[in-house]
């Protein structure tokens, strides 16, 4: 069984259709990254996998499950987690804060209540800032981050739900490149426990990561496979390749 499926999804906005009849699918600690030129309909076929938007027409399927008309709080409790753009982060709270936020999250009020501690949550706090380089500014304000420590940051609070698919959204953008370099080592990490989807423009760093590619072309999957065989598709050669 696929851990993702995107079968012939299509979005529509009145007249215009962003998205039309896109399949992508996913298997268990596969990286896969979503490529293609501005308004290509990357983000609007992100937001229809994690839920801000429902898709017009086709099917989303999350281990089997129909998640298709499920808002994005359902999506999560199945076991997906998303890291946007733009860090959305407690600026004003510490990085250790921030994380047991994340893991409290998932526990029911009546758990939280009867812990006694935060105990149970300090090995997972531990663990989360030692593997995505946070070690050391644990009791640190997230305002006070570099902007790649930031990043790195709302990937560790998404994984602190550990989900079974992770969706990233230009994860890179702004970094510097040993701070790219090291995201390369956290994403991979991250998909030893889950299935990862990117969307992003640095195309040295999808064709680093990533088991396959899909590449997007005014709403519709133009070609899928390996970097070395995107790179050598007249498709994409001719609508995307040459355009960066």
């Amino acid at each position: 069984m696929k851990l993702l499926e995107v079968n012939s999804v299509t979005k529509k906005f009145g007249a215009l259709t962003a998205v039309d009849k896109a399949s992508i699918f996913i298997n268990q600690n596969e990286i896969v990254g979503l490529i293609g030129p501005n308004g290509s309909g990357k983000s609007t076929l992100l937001h229809t996998v994690c839920g801000r938007t429902i898709a017009t027409e086709g099917q989303i399927l999350l281990q089997g499950l129909d998640i298709t008309k499920q808002d994005p709080q359902d999506r999560a409790i199945a076991g997906m987690a998303i890291k946007f753009q733009l860090a959305r982060i407690y600026l004003e709270k510490t990085v250790r804060e921030n994380l047991l936020i994340s893991l409290q999250a998932k526990e029911t009020i009546w758990s939280q209540l009867r812990n006694k501690s935060l105990a149970k949550f300090e090995e997972k706090i531990t663990t989360l800032a030692d593997e995505f380089q946070l070690a050391d500014y644990l009791n640190e304000f997230a305002k006070s981050l570099s902007h790649g420590q930031q990043q790195w940051l709302e990937i560790a609070m998404a994984m602190a739900s550990d989900p079974i698919l992770l969706l990233l959204d230009e994860p890179t953008a702004g970094m510097s490149p040993k701070e790219r370099a090291d995201t390369a080592i956290l994403i991979k990490k991250a998909s030893k426990k889950c299935g990862v989807l990117i969307v992003e423009h640095d195309l040295d760093f999808i064709k680093e990561i990533c088991d396959r590619i899909s590449v997007l072309h005014q709403g519709n999957i133009i070609a899928t496979g390996t970097s070395a065989e995107i790179e050598k598709d007249p498709k994409v050669k001719e609508v995307y390749l040459t355009r960066v």
